[in-house]
């Protein structure tokens, strides 16, 4: 029986127009890209529509024994390549099911591709036409005239449009690991998170590139180009592939606009792992070429001039970006092991003393190193970084974090973050750390909020991001936005322990200690902390505060703080010491705490201008000695 796509060279199917001579598909006229692979999978799908087309008839069509992509992996992607070329899904499919264990099946109506023809004459007895005034005819003139030097006027600029005005956002979806080793995900993450710094330096005045934490939350989604684009609020998505054979890499990439869902642009790029950062400034420059951006010479120049790197430095550096992604005590031991590596197998890797800098100034924070340790490792760390390639922004944020925290040294600290926010606007992190490490300390508020919101937009699903933006609106003292943000947190990442206790804080700040109780026992259980001791501390809070009002509140959390098990950021170090014995009106021992503190170089200090639960001890000469100190008040 003869089919649509046999009988007929074009076939409509919805809103879409697929022309087998050409071997292209239209959406309303406008060109869907699609490669070769895909669109020969879809053409046997519309051969046979309506009917189940196994996979080994697939097989045997289209993927010879010796194709180099396997046959299960490349009908995969060509497969989700058409799902996302026509807005499709697996899951509430309208054109291609999968028909479980079996194969695919095209289930939307087809019809043949529909060419206009010329309009049969009339039937009808035509009147008897009237004298054309000279008036009507040098109207009609000038109409012709008019569209003639439209239609040449949009010809001439059509190909070349100017970039878009304003600032345009992209998101990078996490590289799929095509490798057959899951343990390849290392690389896969490491080459996405170095694509989005390329891409993110191309030119910040007029795209904004989302930041690896938010774009990581799509890692293995189900969701469609449109929702993940609806979700962070981008205006293009760029999605692909990796997969490792020895020491080559094969990646392939495709740049969708989110508006439509058009394909713009899709590669494949076939290397040696020594040119994997060229192979990156490639996509970035085919990527900058489809949204028409205007690089400046030095990007060409910066693009062009990408190194050819030592592999073995190279892994270990991704494999170092892994450990530091984690943000915990195992993952920044990790990350220290294979930067320090990098760094050794290659002393001419800027990038890989930038990563230990940025580790280790975090260390005191995320890993329990102590401040006098750490600090001047990530001081070396950074120096270093920065003598190799002056243009790194994590170097230059490291180091504004050193400058304040550690040796309050502040003018130096305002210029390393705003040097680092000047090379790398599109860097989250950098608006993150100059608003809470220079701004916030300096009673900035306006500022500081300004900042927050910056890294909020480039990484919006970020809970670190989004909960630090709740205590930059306490230090203002904006406390409705603060409780506001950390719930708004709470619904992002439920199960982030730390947004909990912030919360959990403010509302004991405000008096309300039944929320505040309620909150830090959500902390203690999604810290890990067993559920008999949470519980048996939320009933002794409960039990104090019913029998001393605010003050039991504050013995009860005076006890806890000798316990071993607690969430972060509770009040257990000097520095929390001290804001309880603030609360509980014993200003030496809050004093001493705060000696301590300082002697540990705890990186809260720097936080005592702003920090409400002190306003018991600023009327003393004490407090604004420390203050001055510390830097925050003129000498």
């Amino acid at each position: 029986m003869e089919t649509l796509a046999s009988s007929s060279r074009r076939v409509r199917t919805g809103l879409f127009e697929i022309d087998f001579g050409s071997s292209e598909v239209h959406k309303e006229g406008r060109k869907v890209q699609l490669q070769e692979q895909p669109f020969r999978v879809l053409a046997i799908l519309l051969e046979h529509a309506g009917e189940v087309v196994t996979r080994e008839q697939l097989q045997a069509k289209l993927w010879p024994a010796d194709t180099y992509v396997g046959f299960d992996e490349g009908l995969n992607t060509a497969i989700r390549k058409l799902r996302v070329a026509f807005g499709d899904s697996a899951e509430n499919p309208r054109f291609i099911e999968t028909v479980s264990r079996r194969g695919y099946r095209f289930i939307a109506p087809v019809e043949p591709g529909l060419v206009a023809a010329p309009s049969p004459p009339a039937t009808t007895v035509a009147a008897k036409p009237r004298p054309i005034s000279l008036r009507t005819r040098w109207i009609g003139f000038a109409v012709v005239v008019f569209a003639v030097c439209a239609l040449t006027v949009f010809l001439r600029t059509a190909g070349h449009r100017k970039p878009r005005q304003g600032k345009i956002m992209l998101v990078v979806l996490p590289l799929e690991n095509f490798s057959s080793d899951s343990q390849q995900d290392y690389l896969a993450d490491g080459i996405t998170e170095e694509i989005i710094t390329q891409l993110g330096g191309l030119d910040p005045q007029h795209l904004g590139v989302i930041a690896r934490t938010s774009a990581m939350q799509y890692k293995h989604t189900q969701k469609s180009a449109a929702q993940v684009s609806r979700e962070v609020g981008a205006d293009y998505l760029l999605e692909g592939s990796i997969r490792r054979s020895g020491d080559r890499i094969r990646i392939t990439a495709q740049l969708i606009q989110s508006s439509d869902q058009t394909h713009l642009w899709a590669d494949s790029y076939d290397r040696e792992l020594s040119g994997v950062l060229r192979l990156e400034s490639d996509i970035a420059s085919s990527v900058a070429s489809e949204i028409r951006l205007t690089l400046s010479q030095q990007v060409h120049q910066r693009l062009a001039a990408a190194r050819r790197t030592n592999v073995e430095a190279h892994d270990a550096y991704l494999r170092g970006l892994q450990g530091w992604n984690l943000r915990t005590r195992d993952g920044f031991q990790q990350a220290i092991a294979n930067f320090t590596r990098a760094t050794e197998l290659d002393p001419g890797y800027a990038p890989a003393f930038a990563g230990l800098a940025r580790v280790y100034s975090l260390a005191p924070i995320f890993a329990g190193m102590p401040a006098g340790e750490a600090a001047p490792k990530a001081l070396e760390a950074a120096s270093r970084a920065l003598s190799l390639d002056e243009t790194l922004a994590d170097a230059h944020c490291a180091l504004g974090f050193v400058k304040g925290h550690y040796e309050y040294d502040w003018p130096a600290a305002e210029r390393e973050f705003r040097r680092a926010i000047e090379l790398e606007p599109n860097d989250a992190y950098a608006h993150l750390f100059y608003s809470n490490s220079y701004l916030s300390p300096f009673g900035h508020h306006d500022e500081a909020i300004a900042e927050m919101r910056k890294a909020m937009e480039l990484d919006p699903l970020s809970p670190h991001i989004q909960s630090f933006a709740g205590v930059t609106f306490r230090w203002a003292r904006r406390y409705d936005d603060s409780v506001a943000q950390f719930q708004k947190t709470s619904q992002l990442d439920p199960n982030f322990p730390l947004n909990h206790e912030r919360l959990a804080q403010l509302y004991a700040i405000l008096g309300r200690y039944d929320e505040a109780i309620s909150e830090e026992t959500k902390a203690r259980l999604l810290a890990g902390e067993k559920p008999q001791d949470a519980v048996d501390k939320m009933n002794t809070l409960r039990r104090e505060l019913a029998a001393k009002g605010e003050r039991g509140y504050w013995e009860a959390q005076l006890l806890f703080a000798r316990d071993r098990q607690n969430p972060p950021e509770a009040y257990v170090r000097h520095y929390g010491l001290a804001i309880i014995y603030a609360h509980l009106g014993e200003k030496d021992k809050a004093f001493d705490s705060l000696e301590n503190a300082i002697a540990e170089r705890d990186a809260q200090m720097t936080e005592l201008a702003v920090e409400p639960q002190f306003d018991a001890l600023r009327s003393d000469a004490r407090f604004t000695e420390l203050e001055r100190r510390i830097g925050l008040l003129p000498r």
